[in-house]
C-alpha cells in the first residue's frame, strides 16, 4: 500500500553538541521498518523522471520497489548495475538538485528518500552479505587510470566488468581521492570507501599508491608499458586564494591542507604526524560544502568561535541545505554579505584578524547569481588566529604541463568532447580535471561515460 505522507521518514542523527565534540557519523541512518516505510511513499510513477536526475542513471523506481517488498539484496543488486559507489553515493550526493528534485512526490510535499534509501540498502548490503566478486573473464586488453577519485573509480569499475585489464594509479598513500582527504569523516566514514574499493579490486581492478604520473612514469610511459587507453581523473586539487595582503602569514590555511590535515592524516588525534595547532577564533571564507566541511572540523578540534564569510546572502548559499542546518545547529557562526579585503597578523607572523566589508546584492552577473557590490566604509575587524580559504580549486597542472597533445581551456581544465576524448589519441578525461571543481556524483557519471567511450575506441581499434 502506498504511503501518502507528505513528509519523508525523519533520519536520524546525532545532536547537535554531542557530535561538534567528535568526528563519528552525523546521519546514523535509517533501520528496516524505516526504510520500507519511506520506499513506500514512491508511486512507481509512470515516466521514472527521477531517473533523468541520475547522472549514472540508477533505476530508482526499480530498487526502491524492493526496498518497500523487504527485498535488500535485490535492490543493492539493482544500484550495483550502474553505481559502483552507493554507500558513497546515498551519503554525498545532492540529490535534493538531482534525482530527488524531479520525484513527483515533490510537487506537493516532499519528495521520496532517494538518498537515504541508497545509503540504507548500501550499508545493509555491507553488513549482510560477505561473498567475494569474482572478476570477469579478461578480454586481453590494458586501460590505465590516473586518479583514484571517484571518476576514476567509476571508470575502472566499468571497464572491469568488460574484462579489461585495469590498473589504477594514486599520487597519495591510499586510494579513493577526494573521499578520502576531501570529505569528513562525520559525512563520509573511510571505512565505508574502503570498503567501496575492496569490492573494486575483487573484479580485478590492481590500484598502485604513491605512483605520481607526470613525475614517477609519464603518459607517454604508460601506453609503452601496453596500456591502450588512458583516463585521466585526476580531480582539481590546485586551492584557490584571493592574493590579499597577509594571505603568507601563519595559521591561514588552503580548505584542501586543512582538510587533509583533519581528514586523512587525522591531525585530530593526540601524537598525529601533522597536527594543526588549535586556534581559537577561525574565519572560513567560502559558503560551499567545502566551506561547511572545514567550519565543521575546526568545530570539532576545539575551536571557541567558528565563522563563515560569504559575500552572498544565504539565498545564493551555494553549501547543501542539509549541511548548512548542519552547520547551524552545532554553533557556527555565519556573516554573510561580508568580504574579506585584509589579513591583519601579528608581530611574530601570526594571524590575529581578518579586516572585511559590508556587500549588497546588485544586477545578476552570468551565473544567475546576483553580483556582490562593496558598500563603500563599511570595514570592520573579526578577530582570528586562523583563516581558511574555501573559495574553489583548479586542476593541478602537472599531467598537462608534462604530456603533449592534451588541450587545455583558460581554467586549465582538460578539453574533451561529450564523451570524455581528449584532444590526445588514446586519452580519456572526465571530472574536476574537465568540469572544475564539481560533485562526487558529476565525477562519477562522467568516469562512466568515459569507460564506454575506451570500451568502443579499443573495441574499434581492434
Amino acid at each position: 500500500m502506498i504511503n501518502m505522507a507528505n513528509e519523508k521518514v525523519a533520519m536520524p542523527i546525532q545532536d547537535g553538541v554531542t557530535r561538534r565534540n567528535n568526528f563519528d557519523e552525523v546521519a546514523l541512518g535509517y533501520d528496516e521498518t524505516m526504510a520500507k516505510e519511506e520506499a513506500s511513499r514512491c508511486l512507481n510513477c509512470k515516466h521514472h523522471p527521477c531517473i533523468s536526475g541520475c547522472p549514472v542513471k540508477v533505476n530508482i523506481p526499480a530498487f526502491i520497489k524492493e526496498v518497500a517488498e523487504g527485498n535488500f539484496q535485490k535492490a543493492y543488486e539493482i544500484i550495483h548495475e550502474t553505481s559502483s559507489l552507493p554507500a558513497v553515493c546515498g551519503r554525498v550526493c545532492p540529490q535534493e538538485t538531482q534525482c530527488e528534485s524531479k520525484c513527483v512526490r515533490g510537487v506537493k510535499g516532499e519528495s521520496v528518500a532517494i538518498g537515504r534509501l541508497e545509503r540504507f540498502v548500501a550499508d545493509w548490503y555491507r553488513h549482510h552479505v560477505k561473498e567475494e566478486k569474482k572478476p570477469p573473464v579478461s578480454n586481453g586488453h590494458k586501460v590505465a587510470i590516473v586518479g583514484s577519485g571517484p571518476a576514476g573509480l567509476t571508470c575502472a569499475g566499468d571497464l572491469a566488468k568488460l574484462g579489461y585489464q585495469v590498473s589504477v594509479f594514486e599520487a597519495l598513500h591510499v586510494a579513493g581521492g577526494v573521499l578520502m582527504y576531501g570529505i569528513p569523516e562525520f559525512r563520509l566514514p573511510k571505512e565505508i570507501v574502503q570498503h567501496e574499493i575492496e569490492g573494486l579490486k575483487q573484479q580485478g581492478v590492481t590500484i598502485e599508491c604513491n605512483s605520481v604520473i607526470g613525475r614517477s612514469e609519464s603518459i607517454d610511459e604508460l601506453f609503452e608499458d601496453g596500456y591502450e587507453a588512458i583516463f585521466i581523473g585526476t580531480g582539481a586539487g590546485l586551492p584557490n586564494f584571493m592574493n590579499l595582503s597577509g594571505e603568507n602569514l601563519k595559521g591561514v590555511y588552503s580548505a584542501n591542507e586543512f582538510l587533509t590535515r583533519c581528514n586523512l592524516m587525522k591531525a585530530y588525534q593526540e601524537g598525529a604526524d601533522t597536527p594543526i595547532q588549535k586556534p581559537n577564533k577561525a574565519v572560513i571564507v567560502g559558503g560551499g560544502n567545502v566551506a561547511m566541511d572545514a567550519a565543521r572540523c575546526a568545530k570539532r578540534l576545539g575551536v571557541e568561535e567558528v565563522s563563515i564569510v560569504y559575500r552572498r546572502s544565504m539565498d545564493e548559499l551555494p553549501a547543501r541545505k542539509e549541511e548548512v542546518e548542519h552547520a547551524m545547529e552545532e554553533g557556527i557562526q555565519f556573516q554573510l554579505l561580508r568580504n574579506p579585503i585584509r589579513v591583519i597578523g601579528d608581530e611574530s607572523g601570526w594571524v590575529k584578524g581578518v579586516e572585511c566589508v559590508e556587500m549588497m546584492l546588485g544586477e545578476a552577473d552570468e551565473s544567475g547569481r546576483r553580483r556582490p557590490v562593496e558598500k563603500p566604509g563599511s570595514n570592520f575587524i573579526i578577530e582570528a588566529d586562523c583563516m581558511i580559504m574555501a573559495i574553489g580549486t583548479s586542476p593541478n597542472p602537472l599531467i598537462r604541463s608534462t604530456t603533449e597533445g592534451l588541450d587545455t581551456n583558460r581554467k586549465g581544465c582538460l578539453i574533451t568532447d561529450e564523451k570524455g576524448k581528449t584532444t590526445r589519441e588514446g586519452v580519456f578525461a572526465g571530472g574536476d580535471a574537465v568540469t572544475g571543481a564539481a560533485t562526487v556524483i558529476l565525477a562519477m557519471g562522467a568516469g562512466k561515460t568515459a569507460a564506454s567511450a575506451i570500451h568502443e575506441y579499443i573495441q574499434n581499434k581492434e
